[in-house]
């Protein structure tokens, strides 16, 4: 059973999501409890990988409001994500290659485990996502239009 937690609602809008990738995160009891509140922001996060390994920088998980050490916390700190090293050598040859950028999309527990999902993803232009919402509205008239001849 998976409990989302957090989306990233502008990635599908300022990217082309090619595939997704699900991963641990490496995190701290207080951190843990303030992702069960839903206390995190996934805004301007990001995916890098550094020395064979992916970290994820600017995730915001506000600290937990009863512990202690949760004060001497970063809330913006950088965590490191779990990947087989297979998937980290395929992603860092895509990345590296052909532009491609990891963008998180969302958080969410998976059997009691905080997991993320990560997108490898290029950046759209303007006219494309131009061109992405003429297309939506075009399939919502059509879809109007279908409809109201069925009735």
């Amino acid at each position: 059973m998976e409990k989302t937690i957090a989306t990233n609602k502008k990635a599908r809008h300022l990217y082309e999501i090619e595939e997704t990738i699900e991963a641990g995160m490496v995190l701290l009891g207080p951190e843990v409890k303030s992702l069960r509140l839903g206390r995190a922001n996934l805004a301007d996060s990001f995916a890098r990988i550094k020395n064979g390994e992916v970290y994820l920088y600017n995730l915001h998980i506000s600290p937990y409001p009863f512990s202690r050490e949760a004060q001497f916390l970063d809330p913006t700190r950088t965590r490191k994500l779990l990947l087989k090293k297979a998937e980290i050598k395929r992603l860092l040859g895509k990345v590296q290659q052909r532009g491609y950028t990891l963008i998180p999309l969302r958080i969410y527990f998976r059997d009691g485990k905080a997991k993320v999902e990560l997108a490898l993803a290029k950046g759209k232009k303007i006219y494309d996502r131009r061109e992405t919402i003429r297309r939506r509205e075009q399939e919502r008239e059509l879809r109007r239009r279908y409809k109201g001849r069925i009735k």
